[in-house]
Order: structure tokens, then sequence, then C-alpha cells
């Protein structure tokens, strides 16, 4: 007797991926249906209340801060921030920040922990106002109950962070080192630093995006100011070999002009000699034809 498999349907009023077995039971086309009939927006009443400045702020930071980090070290770390997460028939949850570690770097909609076949490797949310419990203790349950390695909060009215690192099922604190929270899933340091999380590579502080551009901003000036000064000094070379050209030039033409004057010196000697000996001998001749005469 052949048994009809019920096509599974996703709940709009409580979205979440099938359970595991369901989904090992069903085919490449149905797990795509379902993966495109999972929610990836939510009005802010439905996932998250609206949020303040200071909130978005930190968590973009903390996302731009992880995401530069890993692309410059060459690290598959997929950061994103309020994505819709869908562990096997599990409610849907976007974490302010969280880390898969290991996997291919590209948009995602929503992370379907079915389809990626990995978990969360970190997850990270950020206190500013409302029930702090959500995050202490409601989402810590939630994390450790779904195997998220490490789970970290950052209470910004009290300036405080938390961390928790799984151990068996379920997780315990990670105990600060001379200020600083080790991270083994990212491989950094998490510590407070000018009352917002910061994050330390051994003892360097990682920089922000916008300390990332002020550093770029002044090694560009400083290079265009060396480019400046080369082209100057190249400036001034090409205008001292000019004048020394110049200088060679005059010495030359001076030293032709001198010469021409000796010459013209020699030339008039030679003619005042000549015009001598032609006046000499004429007048000897006169003398001669007086003698001549005289004795005649």
């Amino acid at each position: 007797m052949t048994t009809t498999r019920v096509p599974y349907v996703v709940n709009p009023d409580d979205p979440r991926a099938p359970p595991q077995d369901v989904w090992d039971a069903m085919t490449p086309e149905e797990r795509e249906q379902v993966v495109e009939a999972l929610p990836s927006e939510f009005e802010p009443s439905e996932a998250h209340p609206p949020e303040g400045d200071r909130h978005f702020e930190i968590k973009s930071v903390v996302r731009q801060t992880l995401r530069g980090f890993f692309e410059r070290k060459g690290r598959r770390v997929y950061v994103v921030s309020e994505l819709p997460v869908y562990y096997p028939d599990e409610s849907m949850f976007a974490p302010d920040v969280m880390a898969v570690t290991d996997v291919e770097l590209h948009p995602h909609d929503s992370w379907v922990v079915s389809r990626e076949g990995k978990g969360l490797d970190l997850v990270m949310e950020i206190h500013v106002k409302g029930r702090r419990t959500k995050d202490t203790r409601d989402n810590l349950a939630r994390c450790a109950r779904l195997g998220v390695p490490e789970y970290f909060v950052f209470d910004l009215p009290r300036t405080r962070l938390l961390g928790y690192r799984l151990v068996g099922k379920a997780y315990e604190p990670i105990i600060p080192q001379q200020g600083r929270w080790p991270s083994q899933v990212l491989g950094l340091d998490l510590a407070i630093k000018d009352g917002r999380p910061r994050f330390f590579q051994d003892l360097s502080l990682v920089p922000e995006a916008r300390e990332l551009i002020a550093q770029l901003g002044g090694i560009v000036d400083e290079l265009v100011a060396k480019k400046e000064e080369a082209e100057r000094q190249r400036e001034e070379t090409e205008r001292q070999r000019e004048e020394a050209e110049r200088q060679r030039e005059e010495a030359v033409r001076q030293r032709e002009e001198a010469q021409r004057q000796r010459e013209e010196a020699q030339r008039q000697r030679d003619e005042a000699q000549a015009r001598a000996a032609a006046a000499e001998a004429e007048l000897a001749r006169l003398r001669a034809e007086l003698e001549k005469k005289g004795r005649s």
C-alpha cells in the first residue's frame, strides 16, 4: 500500500523550518519551496521592537568591524545582523549579530540551518532599553538549547559585557582576563573601550571602518605629500641642471668670444705690421729715388 506524503506547509502565524526528519525526506524541489515560503522580512512588531540610533550603530559597527577583519585575514566567516534564522521545527529568531565560520560567503535572505548544513557559531545581543532578561535569560537559554557555541551580551546602560561558552549542553560564563573576554569562535578578544564593545587580536585593537578610513586617509595624505615633495625636488633638480647647462653654454660662449677677440687682435697686429712694412718699403724707395736724383 502506497502512502501519500503530505506537503509541508509553513504556518504564516508561526513560521518554522520543518523538523529534520521531514526535511530529510523532502525532494530538493520541495525544500526550495519551503525556503521560499519562509519569511525573510517582518514588520518591526513581529520580530523586534523599533530600535534607536545607539542600538543600530553598535550592532552595525560590530558587524562591519568583524566583516572587514575576516576579509583582510582571508577567513570565511559569515557575519550579519538581524537575519532571520530557522532551526528545524523552531520559532524564527534574528540575533543582533551572528557569525558562522567556514562557510561560503554570499548574500542570504535567511539562514535555514537544514539547508546551510550548519547552525550559528556565535550570537551577540545588544541591550539598550526594554526587558534586560530577554537577552540575559531567554535568548541565552534558547541559544544554549540550539547548541550555539558562544553567546555574548553587551549591556549599554550598565556598560557591561557578558560572555558564555557552551560546555556539553549548557553555557558556562567566559571569565575575562585583564578586562578581555576571549572568543574561540572568532579567534579574538572582546573588551569594552570608550563605552562600546571592541575586538583585539593579541595586543592589537581591531580597527573599525571609520578608523581604517582615517588611517587610509592619513596614508593617502602622506603619500600625496611625499609625491609633491618628490615632484618639487625633481623640478628643483631639473632647474639646477638647466642652470648648470646655461652656465656651461655661457662659459663656452665667453671662451669663444675671448678666442674671437684674440684672433681679431692678432689680425689687427698683422695688418698693422703689414702696413708698417709697406710704409717702410715705400720710404726706402723714396729715399732711393732722392739719392739717385742727387747724384744726377
